[in-house]
């Protein structure tokens, strides 16, 4: 179904609400990366609330929303570019809090990039390769099946708003009461000591976790958790018995982690993000060479991008900002040169490779943690030949290379998903090329304020805001300076990486649905446990209630309950910190405590409750 009507896209309400969508979702993913390590995309809730705001004006259509959600979803992606990598600068005591003006520049900038690069690609992965987009499709039937209700005057769309508003309200108390009111502890988790063996697990009591995995599917969710078990169930325990411990076992297994097994995730992911590369690298050389030669041959307006030597014209405006940022920090003009022009290489093939993959696995299977790393490793080892060990601030420079990079790749795979819902929808490329570049400008300039808002509130590096990705930047990058990286965990990761890519590659030949991608087993490996098993929960009952149904209402249901859980916990949080950040008292909440018993307390019969709401809520006709 192309919609190919005359209508109007980009009106000044549209502009209004993406711009308000896109600084909201940028918060509340901002949040969930920095708690969970995962970020969903937001642009099937985006579109529902489009849907649900523009029906009450007169003369809205089907492509303004499309273009509201063009806008929101850009700010979200952009969440995970900048808090995968920034907080690394203050975690290092680079910076002392967040700079709001440098995270707004970072982030606007590695956002335009990843808009640009991928600009030249739509040609050939969207309109000749036909790759899916999995989420680009899943918005394009949302909002075409909110265009056909509105024609018929159907109630549905009001009902998806409902819908995501009382998943919203179930998921914002279930973080007021454990992280404002301290109702209970924010997850069940244990180790026991079996002759000098560790064994640890965990659960997280959050809802918003147990969404991920619903979102993500019972596929990548169970590579996620078999991840988490190759670290908690085997090497800790096996580094443990040979190495030995003392004190606490719970304490004990979480310092082995920390400090060595995690690395084990950092060599899978390099691993993953070459194989991205090699295995992308003819495709995407071909691809460029006809987007380049076609990008202005079609007469048809609605084909259009923007033009090929506007897209020029603007990274060239970009450079010299770029070379500042890095000369700030470097105060070498030759270096900072060098650097903008390793960020400019790397921020194009990866945008590439992020483009590409979000096609095959969706933006939310995207491997942005990965070729990040692989970028921060590389900038760091060329920064450790020209400035030598004792640098000050190499470590923050190539952390800063590395951000650039991610917000690039994050935007690159989000612009393909919505540019692929367009086309499906019969919208024009270069509007919502335009409104992609209003969602990553407006939801730069609220994300250093989030940042701040919550350090303040939970100290990003702490267990309730653990920034893991960040704190995996912060330790590669310094890692290379100081030498003490684990360099045969970093080995062995790798070997894991290179038996899992074979053991997929196999998966891939013999046609099986069940597919290992290397990266999601990598996050699995590099996460505590108790982060990743309310992930396989979620994509338990996804599984569980599509067999039992198979009814794609349904699943749409479960896509918005999911989407509803996620934001709510995730703005909730960040409620929770306003009055900290304002006052600066960190105890400005008072405290109840209930009495535990066990692994049995208020919150664990809470989430359980959840759980049974959730599989009966995407299960009842």
């Amino acid at each position: 179904m192309n919609i190919k009507a005359k209508k109007t896209e980009i009106t000044i309400k549209a502009i209004i609400l993406g711009v308000l969508l896109s600084a909201i979702l940028a918060a509340a993913n901002a949040y969930l990366g920095l708690f969970a390590g995962m970020t969903v995309s937001a642009s099937i809730p985006a579109a529902v609330i489009s849907m649900g705001v523009l029906r009450l004006f007169k003369n809205s259509n089907i492509l303004e929303n499309n273009i509201v959600q063009t806008s929101a979803s850009a700010g979200e992606s952009l969440a995970a570019g900048v808090i995968f990598t920034i907080p690394a600068l203050v975690l290092m005591g680079y910076w002392e809090s967040f700079d709001y003006f440098e995270v707004a520049k970072i982030s606007a900038i590695g956002g335009l990039i990843g808009i640009l690069f991928t600009i030249p690609l739509r040609q050939v992965l969207i309109v000749r390769a036909k790759l899916l987009y999995p989420e680009g499709i899943a918005t394009a039937e949302v909002l075409k099946a909110g265009h056909d209700i509105e024609k018929s005057n159907d109630k549905s769309t009001s009902s998806s708003l409902k819908t995501i508003g009382i998943s919203s309200l179930i998921g914002s108390l279930m973080k007021l009461g454990q992280s404002g009111f301290s109702l209970w502890g924010s997850a069940i988790e244990g180790a026991k000591n079996f002759n000098n063996v560790i064994f640890g697990f965990g659960c997280d009591l959050s809802p918003a976790l147990v969404s991920v995995g619903y979102i993500v599917g019972i596929n990548i969710s169970t590579v996620v958790f078999s991840g988490g078990l190759i670290s908690w169930l085997f090497a800790i325990p096996i580094y443990s018995f040979i190495n030995g411990f003392q004190g606490n076992s719970f304490e004990a297994a979480m310092d082995i982690w920390n400090s060595k097994i995690r690395y084990l995730g950092v060599g899978t992911m390099v691993i993953g993000g070459i194989w991205s590369l090699i295995k992308l690298s003819k495709p995407l050389i071909d691809g460029l060479k006809i987007s380049f030669q076609n990008l202005n041959n079609s007469k048809d307006n609605e084909s259009k991008d923007l033009p090929i030597n506007v897209v020029l014209i603007l990274l060239l405006c970009l450079l010299p900002p770029v070379i500042l940022l890095y000369f700030n920090i470097i105060n070498s003009l030759s270096i900072a040169i060098i650097l903008s022009l390793i960020m400019m290489f790397f921020g194009f093939l990866f945008s590439a490779v992020a483009s590409y993959m979000a096609g095959v696995v969706g933006s939310s299977n995207n491997p942005v943690s990965g070729v990040t790393i692989a970028t921060i490793l590389f900038t760091s080892l060329l920064l450790l030949l020209i400035l030598g060990k004792n640098s000050p601030n190499g470590p923050a420079a190539a952390i800063l290379v590395g951000a650039v990079v991610c917000c690039a790749a994050a935007i690159g795979g989000d612009n393909m998903q919505d540019l692929k819902t367009g086309y499906i929808l019969g919208a024009t490329p270069i509007k919502q090329q335009i409104m992609q570049v209003i969602g990553v400008l407006s939801s730069a300039l609220v994300l250093g304020l989030v940042l701040d808002i919550l350090h303040s509130a939970y100290t990003i590096g702490s267990p309730e805001m653990s920034a893991p990705q960040a704190t995996l930047m912060k330790s590669v990058s310094e890692g290379v300076f100081t030498g003490n990286l684990p360099i045969e965990m970093l080995i062995i990761g790798s070997i894991i990486g290179v038996i899992i890519i074979i053991i997929d590659v196999y998966l891939e030949k013999k046609s099986y649905s069940f597919r290992i991608p290397v990266l999601a087993a990598a996050v699995g490996i590099y996460l505590p446990i108790q982060l990743t098993f309310p992930v396989f929960i979620g994509g338990l009952i996804s599984y569980l209630s599509i067999k039992k149904m198979n009814n794609k209402l349904l699943q749409r249901r479960g896509l918005l309950l999911a989407s509803g859980l996620i934001t709510g916990e995730a703005l909730m949080g960040i409620l929770i910190a306003l009055p900290i950040f304002i006052s600066g008292e960190k105890n400005w909440w008072p405290s109840f405590n209930f009495p535990e018993f066990g692994i049995i307390n208020l919150g664990s019969v809470l989430f359980i409750s959840i759980l049974f709401w959730f599989y009966n809520s995407t299960t009842k006709k």
